[in-house]
């Protein structure tokens, strides 16, 4: 049935996970990367596949342990469907060196306002180590689908208003407003990295930029996010969210598509349905 009640500590706490697994029963999954897609035009650009599970992960950590994960030196490749369309640039910096607060928070705004829609793949380690693969597909602004593979059997549909945590296996809905979930720079239509958040630190390690964030308006407090992105491929690679009781999710995005215009049954929510 539907509940539109407070929003429950094992809710809250899959919304802080970047609207993750919530209360899963199946087994962890063991499921391989997903096999190299067909050969791609010559203007693609080959990109590394998302990083295996960082040590430790899982854990509670304190502001002062917390680190964004990085990704291992050699990882198999895969090539991406397609590139994000044309979208300003920021201005470059001096070769070889590190993007200031303000040439990050400007590069990643004009990545994130250059698309309106989007879907890919994902691979999430959950706050205690489990793995789940799926489908992502976004359309800007408001709508949101993180779609797993069995044998989990939950659902997190965005309709433009509401976030439905869906099991169909329980046969539960949960409704919350999407002002309370920590993915708000995946929704907005014009997105401003710093107006919307604050911008907490930035680094830059080869050609991935990270950019850690905070939101003070999520569910249950502030949560911290870190936003890895790749200067060279100009695409969005993984973000990784803390939530306010110290727990850590990280969901790594690959075979981005932002050509493509997602069904739009993907973004239904049933209000009266009964699973």
């Amino acid at each position: 049935m539907t509940h539109l009640s407070p929003m429950p500590a094992l809710a809250a706490a899959a919304l802080a996970l970047a609207l993750a697994s919530g209360p899963v029963l199946a087994q962890p999954l063991d499921i391989k990367p997903s096999g190299q897609p067909a050969a791609p035009r010559a203007a693609q650009r080959a990109f590394p596949l998302p990083p295996i599970r960082p040590a430790g992960l899982g854990l509670p950590r304190t502001e002062a342990a917390a680190q964004p994960a990085a990704a291992p030196a050699q990882e198999p490749v895969v090539t991406a469907n397609n590139e994000p369309r044309a979208t300003p640039a920021a201005k470059p910096s001096r070769p070889g060196a590190p993007l200031s607060k303000a040439e990050a928070v400007e590069r990643l705004n004009a990545y994130f306002n250059g698309f309106s829609t989007l879907q890919g793949d994902f691979i999430q380690f959950a706050a205690d180590g489990r793995r789940f693969e799926g489908k992502l597909y976004i359309q800007r602004p408001g709508k949101m689908r993180f779609e797993y593979r069995p044998p989990v059997t939950m659902e997190v549909i965005a309709d433009g208003t509401s976030v439905a945590i869906r099991d169909r296996k329980l046969a539960t809905q949960d409704l919350y407003s999407i002002g309370q979930t920590p993915l708000k720079f995946l929704l907005k239509e014009q997105m401003n990295l710093e107006k919307d958040s604050i911008v907490t630190g930035v680094s830059t390690k080869g050609d991935i930029l990270s950019l850690k964030l905070e939101d003070r308006s999520t569910l249950g407090g502030t949560s911290k996010i870190t936003l890895n992105f790749d200067l060279a491929a100009n695409a969005l690679r993984q973000w990784v969210v803390i939530d306010p009781q110290g727990y850590e999710t990280s969901v790594s995005v690959y075979n981005l598509d932002t050509q493509r215009r997602p069904d739009q049954k993907n973004f239904v929510i049933n209000y009266e349905r009964v699973l």
